[in-house]
């Protein structure tokens, strides 16, 4: 299949429109508060049902992937959860729709990256697995800049309803065209073992990479999509046009990230060392908010930049775990490895509203904020030291 393909391009699409989606609550929440009464403790609780909904179907799509292959259940998927939920959003009147529409867009958003990662797994080769995810994720990201600046933009022109209408219109033409475009790997043949979820789990090789993978990614999505909006209103006392300028920052640094997670590889000796080296900076910039919580606004952004870039270690640790993954365990074991990652980001933005919340009751805000930075760094330091227990990459 040739790297750029329009099958592959529709998938890109359909990936952005999972990253927009996952992350634009944190510039809608002004708004989101004035119209719909939504809190910030609201809004954490939508954005944990996107992650757990988007968890929740991971093993079903390997199941999907392995049976009826990428082209159906990402074009399926996305126009029934993602177009459907993003109108029930365009329709809400109270918080609780909100709910609603985003579990609905978790489901929908949900085979969205492992699509193209089960393509790039079964017909590229192992080495070029890394570059090939990182340039994914890296494309895929433009929709996190999406919901940054532009939908502020967007939604002061033509309000926040008709927004939603429209991305209604633009996911139903990304699913269709994914549904026309993409074309399925070949069968595997008779000859080939039935995967099984037990024979993942029985892989020694992927058990202490699984803390690295609940939490990595998790504090980095928390932050963009979650806490960003309310830690610049609070404490840095950023209005919306400001929020939306600031977490484009954010994302801009989430897609070099990206880039750069094929070159780290080859720099560093392999996914484990550059996932290292990503994983230290990351805690170094939460030490940071952590202890130094009055701040200006210019370290502020810095700091949501430094999470950014080396929050996108993503596809180092999927390469590094796809490693260990035989031929035809590859659609349910991907899929296994993202159910830790985004379920970890579910569970860890669920827990952060009563952390912020019994924060906010006893500290001022710079000072609940930093309690809230706290509560991230503690597993990332976890997980990262049990990293160091996982094996070198079976391909390198």
């Amino acid at each position: 299949m040739p790297a750029f393909s329009a099958g592959l391009i529709s998938l890109v699409l359909g990936y952005m429109l999972s990253q927009f989606y996952r992350a634009f609550l944190a510039v809608l929440a002004p708004t989101l508060r004035q119209e719909l009464g939504a809190t910030a403790g609201d809004l954490a609780l939508s954005s944990g049902l996107w992650f757990l909904a988007f968890a929740a179907m991971q093993l079903p799509v390997g199941t999907a992937l392995d049976r009826w292959g990428p082209r159906r259940t990402v074009g399926v998927l996305l126009a029934v959860g993602g177009a459907g939920g993003a109108a029930v959003f365009a329709l809400a009147a109270a918080p609780w729709h909100l709910h609603l529409a985003m579990t609905m867009l978790g489901v929908g958003c949900s085979p969205a990256l492992m699509g193209p990662y089960y393509i790039f797994a079964r017909e590229y080769p192992a080495s070029a697995f890394g570059t090939l995810a990182g340039m994914l994720v890296g494309f895929g990201s433009l929709g996190n800049i999406l919901g940054a600046a532009p939908l502020v933009w967007i939604v002061q022109t033509f309000d926040w309803r008709p927004t939603l209408w429209g991305l209604v219109v633009v996911t139903l033409f990304a699913a269709g065209l994914i549904l026309a475009q993409v074309r399925d790997p070949a069968r595997l043949g008779n000859d080939q073992p039935r995967g099984s979820l037990g024979q993942i789990v029985r892989l020694r090789a992927l058990w202490f990479i699984l803390p690295l993978f609940a939490v990595n990614y998790a504090v980095a999505a928390a932050i963009r999509g979650l806490w960003a909006g309310p830690w610049l209103e609070q404490v840095h006392h950023a209005d919306a046009t400001q929020i939306g300028r600031y977490t484009l920052a954010m994302g801009l640094a989430m897609v070099a990230g990206s880039f750069c997670a094929g070159p780290a590889t080859r720099l560093l000796g392999g996914a484990r060392r550059a996932m290292m080296v990503f994983t230290c900076m990351m805690i170094a910039a939460l030490l940071t908010m952590w202890l130094a919580p009055g701040l200006g606004s210019f370290w502020a952004v810095i700091q949501l930049m430094t999470l950014g870039f080396f929050g996108s270690g993503y596809p180092l640790l999927m390469a590094h775990g796809k490693s260990f993954l035989p031929q035809h365990l590859v659609g349910r074991g991907v899929t296994f490895l993202n159910m830790f990652s985004i379920g970890g980001a579910g569970v860890m933005q669920f827990a952060s509203r009563p952390v912020f919340g019994a924060a906010q009751a006893a500290y001022p805000s710079a000072q609940a904020f930093a309690m809230l930075w706290l509560f991230f760094l503690i597993p990332l330091v976890v997980g990262f030291l049990l990293y160091f227990l996982t094996p070198e990459a079976d391909n390198g």
